[in-house]
């Protein structure tokens, strides 16, 4: 239960809220996309629609020019939260079609593997989304409507993307294993290593874009907009509304200019620089990109498990339901929600009934799971966990174990030991292997499947 799955990245309709991603509804990570270029702000389909057309077809499924255009759009959007731009229009196409056809292709093997994802699973995708972003699923929902995103093909991109990753876990989760010497090693490096992939920082920014063949005068006005901003930050105002009232990042409405915590090689190197000597709280100076001026709050920086480490540590328990053709998804969480409202009303003991119905070790302890450092669970139900208060219970969380019921009981501040140290470590590397085999197996679904290329995308 404590194996950590490596990050995937969710659907572009969750890009496009910029989420945390490290992201993501279900702790899902977004990997870097296309290389700098010019900056595009506004989505590529926001002026009067051409004919659609067939651009490729993965399978006998067709791709449409609609689709990649779509995509482009969301891409510009979180580059644009980054501060980066996208590369030029043909080139930026053709990366956004191959990505597609990546995915489509990915998508129809969990089809023909019989992969489902019910509605209970979208709905807690949703308010994950919805909860990394402080707000609840109603005011998502209302945002998405004003960004002009239909609630049923966000649901549609949450539920294709949940398939692809249940697949990717099927088909990789037993490839990487890690030895206690890479363990060694790994801390050896992080230990005295100076790489940016050993710090860790989570930023929020705000944007003051600046046009293209904008004036010396408009230039001057905006870097003076830029600085007043600067100014109300560093004198206690809120960061995260000044992002949501004042930036021109789009979803910095949803997201408050947060972009989350990731090492810092997944940052602009002009973000790097600019908040070095800034400490945790603070706010760096106005710096110039190409897409115009930011100011940048350090939400957060660390070092990835460095020895000395202190951690927010969770003490919780769980019961397990594993789905089998006795047992239904739908119909295991439907039992643990009937737990749930019993032992919320006093009817019934949640350290009981895990020793009755818990198909997990932690059983015979009443489904305690002792004290966990961030990153000991996996994504779904560590931010499940992260979402309670002391005493609270969830509701149903699924996973690739099968479907829990999980209860927080206490928190507390903490230094990781030498083993806890040696097991993030060990984490961290499998993660990191993980990802390295998903570049491969992706290349491989790609390279089986039938692609035939029609007119190029515009």
């Amino acid at each position: 239960m404590k194996q950590r799955v490596f990050a995937l990245w969710l659907a572009c309709a969750v890009q496009a809220l910029a989420l945390t991603l490290p992201a993501a509804a279900q702790g899902l990570r977004i990997p870097p996309t296309a290389g700098p270029g010019r900056l595009a702000v506004r989505p590529a389909d926001s002026g009067p629609r051409r004919a659609d057309y067939i651009v490729a077809v993965v399978n006998s499924e067709p791709i449409t020019n609609h689709e990649v255009r779509m995509r482009m759009a969301r891409f510009a959007q979180q580059l644009a939260q980054q501060g980066q731009a996208v590369p030029p229009g043909p080139e930026f196409a053709r990366e956004v079609l191959e990505r597609l056809i990546s995915e489509k292709a990915q998508l129809q093997l969990a089809q023909e593997m019989g992969i489902k994802v019910d509605v209970a699973s979208i709905d807690q995708a949703e308010q994950n989304v919805a909860r990394q972003n402080q707000i609840d699923v109603a005011e998502l929902r209302r945002r998405l409507a004003a960004d002009g995103m239909p609630l049923s093909q966000f649901r549609d991109e949450l539920r294709n993307q949940l398939m692809v990753t249940r697949l990717r876990e099927r088909e990789l989760d037993a490839r990487v294993k890690v030895t206690d010497l890479e363990v060694d090693q790994y801390i050896r490096d992080r230990s005295t290593s100076n790489d940016l992939s050993a710090l860790e920082l989570n930023l929020a920014h705000i944007l003051v874009a600046v046009p293209e063949n904008a004036t010396e005068a408009q230039i001057a006005d905006l870097r003076a907009r830029a600085q007043r901003l600067q100014e109300r930050a560093r004198a206690g105002e809120d960061f995260i509304k000044l992002a949501r009232e004042a930036s021109e990042v789009p979803g910095s409405g949803v997201t408050g200019g947060v972009v989350g915590l990731r090492t810092a090689d997944r940052y602009p190197p002009l973000f790097v620089q600019a908040v070095q000597s800034v400490p945790e709280g603070g706010i760096s100076e106005v710096v110039r990109s190409g897409a115009g001026f930011h100011v940048i709050k350090v939400l957060e920086k660390r070092r990835g498990g460095m020895p000395g480490a202190h951690v927010v540590q969770s003490h919780a328990r769980h019961i397990l339901l594993r789905p089998s053709a006795q047992l239904s998804e739908s119909a295991a969480r439907q039992r643990l929600a009937d737990f749930k409202k019993r032992v919320e009303a006093g009817q019934a003991d949640f350290a009981q009934l895990a020793r009755e119905y818990s198909q997990d070790a932690s059983a015979a302890n009443g489904g305690d799971l002792g004290w966990a450092a961030p990153g000991l669970f996996v994504p779904e139900f560590e931010q499940a966990l992260d979402g309670l208060a002391p005493g609270q219970i969830a509701d149903p969380v699924v996973t690739r174990f099968g479907v829990h019921l999980i209860q927080l009981l206490e928190r507390r501040q903490a230094t990781l030991t030498q083993r806890e140290q040696r097991e993030v470590a060990r984490n961290l590397l499998r993660e990191k292997k993980l990802d390295e085999a998903y570049v491969q197996w992706a290349q491989e679904v790609r390279g089986r499947a039938y692609v035939e290329f029609r007119d190029p995308p515009t």
